[in-house]
């Protein structure tokens, strides 16, 4: 199974679409809201691609935001 971790914040879209893209798939995830734990965006480019939301990584590697997933398994 996939190690899947998602950064995310409470009111992205991109964020929501990625999450349910994971649920269709039945693959669980983690996500870490990056407003919970207090981080400005600049952080995100220590575990992503990007400053952007979502940022997601799988089994370690970095793959980018919601369109990097769609283009990656679709």
């Amino acid at each position: 199974m996939k190690e899947i971790k998602i950064y995310t914040t409470s009111w992205c879209p991109y964020c929501k679409s990625a999450k349910r893209f994971f649920d269709d798939k039945n693959w669980e995830y983690e996500e870490i809201n990056i407003e919970e734990k207090g981080w400005d965006r600049s952080k995100l480019l220590e575990v992503g691609k990007a400053t952007s939301v979502p940022q997601i990584v799988i089994d370690g590697e970095a793959i980018g935001g919601y369109d990097d997933l769609v283009r990656l398994y679709s």
